[in-house]
């Protein structure tokens, strides 16, 4: 299926456009050596004039990320562990959801269950604006529910709904191959409700964890490695869709849904929660996780500008 000539040239002029309406970062202002600009912003995002100990953290932070020359080194060392396994798994599991064959193949896969040519390109239509407009409940909720909830309650919502479809094409698609209507709109919906799931939750979730656990020394190999995964898997998958619907038929929803439950239990047991903690405090969030703290080594951590040595209990 071949890209529309030129659409791929529109987005990338898009997303230049958008880029220009960005503000820069604190944490961006220090490391070009523009401290004082970077304190305003500062200022400006916390509402109070009293952030020098949060400055002085980012500066000391950045000083210390600049010392780094080999990022992607750094980032296979055991401390760093807990952060390169979820700069591998989060891309990975965000396009096993299913979310790019659904919208990239949807005219093909709402023909395959019945559906006319104009009522397929409708459809995909439909999809497309749920998606746009589900992510904007993200952006609104994301900082006071957390990441967890959104993840795993998206999680469930798209576990769900696979299954549903599963259910109706496997039981109610007839020997015509068609949908009759009313189980048609069932199936329409439910899909809009999936795609809808994966906007306020994985879609911008997945880009938005990966990029704020990594501390400042190696967050660019950590970021590098997130895309070239996120790439990876989009180009398997969407080779790779069109063969495997074939072979299982309605079955290919529940091959997703197994999917989106492995990382939903993954996010749960082994996510911990990041809302509201500063990259330079990031390590320390880790540390105090049951499980992550056991595969990262004792070391010495600063907390609150004093350097405090932490060694948690490796037997606990």
């Amino acid at each position: 299926m071949a890209p529309l000539p030129g659409a791929g040239g529109g987005a990338r002029a898009s997303d230049d456009h958008r880029g220009l309406l960005l503000p820069e970062t604190p944490n961006s202002l220090i490391e070009q050596g523009r401290a004082e600009k970077g304190r305003r912003v500062l200022e400006k995002i916390r509402g109070t004039s009293d952030v020098d100990a949060e400055l002085q953290d980012m500066i000391e932070a950045s000083e210390v990320a600049n010392a780094v020359e080999h990022p992607f080194r750094n980032i296979l060392e055991r401390r760093n562990r807990p952060q390169l396994l979820m700069a591998i798994f989060m891309p990975t599991f965000q396009i096993l959801t299913g979310i790019n064959s659904i919208l990239f193949y949807a005219p093909v896969l709402f023909q395959s269950m019945g559906f006319g040519g104009n009522a397929s390109l409708y459809s995909s239509v439909l999809t497309g604006a749920v998606l746009a407009s589900s992510t904007l409940v993200s952006i609104a909720t994301v900082d006071r529910w957390g990441r967890r909830a959104l993840l795993i309650g998206g999680g469930v919502q798209m576990i769900i709904c696979q299954v549903i479809v599963a259910i109706i094409l496997g039981l109610k698609f007839g020997d015509d191959k068609k949908l009759s209507n009313e189980f048609s709109i069932i199936v329409v919906v439910v899909i809009c409700l999936f795609v809808a799931a994966f906007g306020w939750s994985w879609g911008p979730l997945g880009w938005t964890v990966p990029s704020e656990i990594f501390p400042l020394e190696t967050r660019s190999a950590g970021q590098s490695i997130t895309v070239s995964v996120n790439l990876f898997f989009t180009f398997a998958i969407a080779q790779s869709f069109l063969s495997l619907l074939c072979s299982f038929k309605f079955g290919i929803f529940l091959f997703f849904a197994s999917w989106i439950t492995i990382m939903t239990i993954f996010v749960y047991v082994l996510l911990p929660e990041t809302k509201g903690v500063p990259i330079e405090e990031m390590v320390l969030l880790w540390r105090k996780h049951w499980f992550w703290r056991r595969v990262m080594p004792p070391i010495a951590v600063e907390e609150g500008g004093a350097a405090k040595a932490e060694s948690p209990d490796m037997g606990a």
